[in-house]
């Protein structure tokens, strides 16, 4: 009864993003008005990333255009948004910083290849192996980092806001989520974000008409980064090879970057789909996904892009704002090529006030707050991987969150599960039967070889794996030692109904132990036809 309630109340968590799905149907108008809202609030992000890798603004917003442009086309997550990343960008900075920018273009590439290479082996099926409470721990962590990176919006040199500015930005930020709260609960005929933008932009305008300064826009947070800019607009971007000697030399420069950017990147890439599918209640494609993503990083390195990855913020806005198809991400990126190529006289009067507004609101979205309350209703070790992978992911990255999330999990699953082996023991026409339950692995060896009676069972001793499986070599250095003991008490040893893929691992023992196999029992961990 215990376990019933226990397995009741952890099921409970499996609806974890209940409050966020949204059912919304693919709309052409929806995907072009999101698309809309998407293009706005990537260009401060895809800048303001540029900066922390070192690079100019261009190169960011060229990434934010090509990622956004290519996943769309060729990614196996509709609806889902990609761009130029923080995490992406906080790998390659020391690459920028150390060497010419070609390095950099050039590991963007190699980066490219090593995810398509990924997705063509079909190896995007393992992000399935993510346990669940590893997946809250990753949104809430996110959901900190997207808060946190809105704090240089409230500061000049470093130095906070002075008083009047502050209140200023403060209310229009207000407002901004006030707008994106109540304008859906009278129409939800355009995004309610992108109205929100579009209000505050023009209150701003006036406010700033009258009192210059008094509203911070796009165009000031640029200035803060480097006096020298003066202006967003960039030209089309175009093709170029990244000259670096093609030496052994500077394939090793590059080398540990893009391999470090391609697993973050994938990881976040995979992580963010999954969250994608859980809020549509649809499926996305793995590995097409991979393949996308590396085919956006590869034209990244032709075309003067930094590289960058899925981005859970406006994947999040565009999935509220009804985007639902693979027009709204095309459109989102070209808009933002059009805006910053012919219109970024008025991307640049767009408050940051409006836009940390509506990144707040996908903050409070992506939060899992009923994860707050679980404390108690599910097993404690489910309570310390979601709070440790959550910590990790504000202190450290993505990517080492999310496996020590999984070699915790992993941890634990093979502790309890090394607790259950037991078996059902009988006297059968002369010969002892060990009928086993339960899997035979390193956390289970100890209790394994407790069952055996060595010296008391009959000389032909039978252990049946109908219901168990060897799972490792250390069961199979346990089977070795049970057999040891009975050949020393002069007993043979059968092992009946072991699977097919078991035979490998028994290679050794086949000289010792008599062994029967059922041919058609085979397991799998994933299907490859799932995942395209």
């Amino acid at each position: 009864m215990e376990n019933k309630k226990h397995s009741m109340e952890h099921a409970s968590t499996e609806n974890k993003f209940i409050q966020l799905k949204i059912k919304r149907p693919e709309n052409m108008k929806n995907d072009l008005l999101s698309g809309l809202t998407v293009a706005l609030a990537l260009i401060p992000e895809a800048i303001a990333f540029a900066f922390v890798a070192g690079v100019h603004p261009k190169v960011g917003l060229y990434a934010a255009f090509i990622m956004g442009l290519i996943t769309a086309i060729f990614g196996g997550r509709p609806g889902m948004i990609s761009g130029a990343t923080g995490a992406v960008a906080v790998i390659f900075a020391p690459l920028a910083i150390s060497h010419d920018i070609s390095y950099l273009f050039s590991a963007v590439i190699l980066m490219g290849i090593i995810q398509v290479l990924f997705g063509a082996f079909k190896l995007g099926k393992f992000i399935r192996l993510v346990p669940h409470p590893v997946m809250l721990g990753f949104v809430n962590g996110l959901a900190i980092i997207i808060f946190k990176a809105q704090f240089p919006q409230f500061t000049v040199g470093g130095e906070i806001l002075a008083t009047s500015p502050l209140i200023m930005m403060c209310a229009l930020v207000a407002l901004t989520m006030a707008i994106s709260v109540f304008l859906p609960k009278l129409t939800k005929a355009v995004p309610a974000t992108l109205v929100g933008i579009i209000s505050v932009t023009v209150i701003g305008y006036f406010i700033n008409q009258a009192n210059p300064g008094a509203v911070r826009t796009v165009l000031d947070f640029v200035r803060d980064q480097d006096n020298t800019i003066n202006t967003i607009a960039v030209g089309l971007p175009h093709f170029s090879l990244p000259i670096i000697p093609l030496t052994w030399e500077s394939f090793r420069i590059i080398l540990p970057y893009a391999v470090l950017a391609a697993a973050v990147g994938l990881i976040e890439s995979l992580m963010t789909l999954t969250l994608v599918d859980e809020l549509t209640e649809t499926r996305g494609k793995g590995n097409k996904e991979s393949i996308g993503q590396g085919l956006a990083n590869i034209l990244n390195g032709f075309f003067g892009g930094m590289g960058g990855c899925a981005m859970i913020g406006q994947s999040l806005i565009n999935i509220r704002g009804g985007g639902r198809g693979r027009l709204s991400g095309i459109s989102a990126a070209v808009l933002l090529l059009v805006f910053v190529v012919f219109g970024s006289g008025l991307i640049e009067m767009i408050p940051l006030a409006a836009l940390v507004g509506v990144m707040f609101m996908v903050v409070i979205g992506t939060f899992e707050w009923s994860s707050l309350r679980l404390h108690g209703k599910i097993p404690m070790s489910d309570v310390i991987v979601i709070t440790s992978v959550s910590i990790i992911t504000v202190f450290a990255d993505l990517a080492i969150a999310v496996l020590a999330g999984i070699i915790m999990s992993a941890l634990v699953f093979a502790w309890e599960h090394g607790k259950t082996m037991h078996a059902k023991k009988t006297e059968e026409g002369g010969k002892t039967v060990y009928r086993l339950n339960g899997p035979l692995f390193f956390a289970s060896i100890t209790s394994f070889k407790d069952l055996f009676d060595f010296k008391n069972d009959s000389e032909h001793v039978v252990i049946d794996f109908k219901e168990s499986r060897v799972w490792d070599h250390s069961g199979i250095e346990a089977l070795q030692n049970v057999t040891e003991r009975y050949e020393q008490n002069g007993k043979k040893l059968h092992l009946l109904n072991l699977s097919k893929d078991c035979n490998q691992l028994l290679d050794k023992a086949k000289g010792i132990v008599e062994l029967s196999f059922i041919e058609d029992l085979e397991w799998h961990i994933a299907d490859d036809q799932l995942d395209g």
